[in-house]
């Protein structure tokens, strides 16, 4: 599931145990607001086939420049439990589907915590266009911080050899007040070895105040 924004449509399988983790900086355009995010670390365990279980750790550091002076907090975001299921998968058919949730749990302390429970579901589709591209969207419905938010997102992979991929990606959010917010993001992944990968990723705001670069890796740790 990294290094895009686009959750894949397949799950781990049965006591498959992958971790996949990176660092990211996300600064605005007028270098006001700079965050580090590190490590942000996603847990994937198969516990059948088509059912993987899912625990997300974030570490934050946000400095935020007024005129007055500067505000800087740090420490772990909320914690997020949660669950894929595949719902389609056929070698028949060039279309995946699958289903993701998460339940965001207020353990982190001030300024980095939503306060409440929040949800972020996803419907995650894909379909194989050949054997060297393929394309991934989500569509999405969020509740964070007691507002509600339709979430998407569309990337688009290319194979460039056995190991090196290309992937481009528009998503965005709409808000309960019409406040649309369009991001565009790009990177490549690179297959180490069978269970290994490396990523880079780079994003930026189509109407929004922001750009970030990402790197990291997956690995995955079969009859765990």
């Amino acid at each position: 599931d990294r290094p895009d924004q686009t959750e894949s449509s397949v799950t781990v399988g049965k006591n498959i145990f992958q971790i996949e983790s990176g660092v990211l900086f996300r600064e605005s355009e007028d270098n006001s607001v700079n965050s580090f995010f590190g490590p942000s670390t996603l847990l994937r365990y198969g516990i059948s086939k088509g059912i993987e279980l899912r625990f997300v750790s974030q570490y934050e550091s946000t400095k935020i420049e007024l005129e007055n002076e500067d505000v800087h907090y740090s420490g772990l975001n909320d914690i997020e439990l949660g669950a894929k299921i595949q719902l389609l998968k056929k070698s028949t058919l060039n279309t995946e589907i699958a289903f993701l949730t998460h339940v965001i749990i207020p353990t982190a302390k001030e300024h980095l915590t939503s306060n409440s429970l929040g949800v972020i579901n996803k419907l995650a589709i894909s379909h194989a266009i050949s054997n060297k591209i393929g394309i991934g969207y989500n569509i999405g419905y969020d509740f964070i911080n007691s507002k509600s938010y339709l979430t998407y997102s569309l990337a688009i992979g290319v194979a460039l050899s056995e190991k090196l991929s290309f992937y481009s990606e528009p998503y965005g959010t709409l808000g309960e007040s019409n406040n649309f917010e369009s991001n565009f993001n790009a990177g490549f992944t690179y297959l180490v070895t069978n269970n290994f990968q490396l990523d880079a990723s780079y994003g930026f705001g189509i109407n929004s105040d922001m750009k970030y670069i990402s790197a990291g890796f997956s690995y995955k740790l079969p009859n765990f």
